[in-house]
């Protein structure tokens, strides 16, 4: 499924088949992001990591803007046995000091 998970996450949030962990909650209360901000966006979200092994099932981390033109990562599942819903995660504002400039790539430590 590597490089077809954001495809399906797109498709399905756009069916409203998405839901968020508590963990991706509590995260997006403490970044203050908008969860409005995250569904608008997911659209032009450019992939970072993808992770087609996850143990819960595939996922990707990508990169997208907030209403403010602000950078949002933000962890993508989906469900290995059901393929079905869109999960978030985890979402964050990635720290300039541990991603390049344009956040696409970790420094080196």
């Amino acid at each position: 499924m590597t490089g077809g998970v954001i495809s399906l996450i797109r498709a399905l949030i756009v069916e409203g088949d998405m839901e968020v962990t508590q963990h991706g909650l509590r995260e997006l209360s403490a970044d203050r992001i908008l969860i409005d901000d995250v569904v608008d966006g997911v659209d032009k979200a450019i992939v970072v990591e993808e992770y087609p092994n996850a143990q819960r099932g595939p996922s990707v981390l990508v990169l997208q803007r907030d209403r403010n033109d602000n950078p949002v990562h933000l962890v993508w599942g989906v469900p290995r046995d059901g393929l079905r819903p869109a999960v978030l995660i985890t979402a964050y504002r990635p720290d300039p000091k541990r991603w390049t400039t344009d956040f696409t790539a970790r420094k080196p430590r």
